[in-house]
């Protein structure tokens, strides 16, 4: 085996609940506590990494690497911070494994953590958080941030992702000819499943099994959000985790003497993205971003989906899991999560991934042979990462691809951003406010081919619109205002 071959060989999550936000941890004792228990894991007392590698978060932390370099006592160690972005905990694992497999590092450490929960409560209580801020700047920055709203989404305050992620649900309720009915007990029942996950997963934040019912009823713990999700079926943010993984090269691993029981090894990756713009994409209800970069991971890992033992796809909202299954070829009866989703294990925005690695790990190590893919999602539903990991060492040295250009050689749908006149609804959501309904986003279709936007506040619409499907129905829009 080539002696560079990256490893996982160390794993942690943490997590604090019910603390008093005046007394809570912050971010950085997350991720310094769960970087230590993660080198417990390894079997490692006195861990240098080579480089510490942190996925940023809400926080007002600007290299918190350098932090937990001068706690670990690591003098010299690169610090590194990704950007914004659900796809960047497998995109910084896929980059690790390349900088290992080429000799510029043997051994490095990823972290990070949100404490959504306690912010939420100081929010509440008035209380100022006096977190720290290392003010120092990186060494390394994984990534780079993307404008991914179009000016015609702006114009109508289309940005947040419990608006935007709907649109794709209801895109894909009216592509697959479910009724409206139909449609909320399928995504239900694929939601329930998630939760079952959940409840045999030690790391889930909720591990109390929620039927389909349940979760498909509104009620005084499951408020509605944004049509057709209720709060059961949009990511959990209230939570305190963290989470930290350490790679190294097979030298380094037999150097320090880890048991190769624990060693994990990393196959392949990928990473690709949709048309940054939603208002630019073919349809509302697939990704090629997702079926083309999905299947040069497998392809490179001389797999198909089918020799896939353990799968664990992003799910901040149902659509997103829906469309990944469907451009990966993945049954959606079956379990799609080795970690029960953002919903019930938790969602600590951007680190999700880190903890579905965690748990892969975990359960990987208690299945010797077995494979797991991971796929993680950033934006609206627009960046992508996969990764394939077992316990078996790769037939090959780690690979990594990124097949962009197959991607943006695809056909772009035209925007007409001041369009005003006749056209077809192609998708849509409606928001719930303090008092009930509030507003609907529409995307339309012109006669000429084009996608336009508007936006309905009339009641009486706006109740209809939750109970009817208003797909291929005719809408007029002025100035944005859209009227049925």
């Amino acid at each position: 085996m080539n002696p560079n071959t990256p490893v996982i060989v160390g794993i942690a999550h943490v997590d604090q609940r019910d603390a008093d936000p005046r007394s809570a941890e912050e971010p950085f004792d997350l991720m310094l506590r769960a970087v230590l228990k993660s080198a417990e894991d390894a079997g490692i007392p006195n861990l240098l990494p080579s480089s510490i590698r942190v996925i940023r978060g809400l926080w007002p932390y600007r290299n918190p690497a350098a932090g937990i370099s001068e706690m670990l006592e690591a003098t010299g160690a690169e610090t590194a911070l990704s950007p914004y972005g659900g796809n960047f905990v497998q995109s910084t694992v896929s980059q690790s494994a390349l900088d290992i497999l080429s000799g510029k590092h043997n051994l490095i450490v990823m972290t990070g953590a949100e404490c959504g929960q306690t912010q939420a409560r100081a929010a509440k209580q008035n209380v100022d958080l006096k977190w720290q801020t290392f003010d120092s700047e990186v060494d390394l920055h994984i990534g780079s941030e993307v404008e991914m709203r179009h000016e015609a989404e702006k114009a109508i305050r289309l940005g947040r992702p419990i608006q935007v992620y709907p649109i794709f649900e209801t895109a894909i309720r009216h592509a697959r000819g479910l009724s409206v009915q139909a449609h909320i007990e399928q995504v239900s029942n694929l939601w329930a499943g998630f939760s079952a996950v959940a409840a045999t997963n030690p790391n889930a934040w909720i591990q109390e099994a929620k039927t389909a019912e349940e979760i498909r009823t509104p009620s005084a713990v499951n408020r509605p959000v944004s049509y057709p999700y209720p709060k059961f079926m949009n990511s959990n943010n209230n939570v305190d985790q963290g989470a930290a993984i350490i790679l190294c090269s097979v030298e380094k691993a037999r150097q320090l003497g880890i048991d190769p029981s624990r060693w994990v090894y990393p196959w392949c990756g990928t990473d690709a993205h949709d048309h940054y713009f939603v208002s630019n994409r073919a349809n509302l209800h697939s990704s090629p971003a997702i079926r083309i970069a999905g299947a040069r991971c497998l392809e490179m890992a001389q797999l198909s989906v089918s020799d896939i033992d353990r799968v664990d796809v992003y799910s901040c909202f149902p659509s997103a899991v829906q469309v990944a299954a469907q451009e990966l070829g993945l049954d959606i009866t079956q379990p799609l999560t080795v970690t029960g989703g953002l919903t019930w294990a938790g969602g600590p925005l951007n680190n999700y991934v880190m903890h579905a690695i965690v748990r892969m790990v975990e359960l990987l190590r208690t299945s010797p042979g077995e494979r797991g893919l991971i796929t993680a999602n950033g934006g609206y539903l627009t960046k992508h990462a996969f990764g394939i990991y077992s316990t078996e060492p790769p037939s090959r040295d780690f690979q990594h691809d990124e097949p962009q250009a197959e991607i943006d050689a695809l056909a772009k749908c035209n925007v007409a951003e001041t369009y005003q006149g006749d056209a077809q609804t192609e998708a849509y959501s409606v928001m719930y406010g303090p008092n009930g309904l509030d507003k609907g986003f529409v995307a339309c279709q012109t006669s000429a081919g084009a996608r336009a936007w508007g936006v309905v506040t009339d009641p009486d619409v706006l109740t209809d619109m939750v109970a009817n499907e208003y797909i291929g129905q005719p809408v007029k829009l002025k100035a944005h205002a859209a009227s049925f």
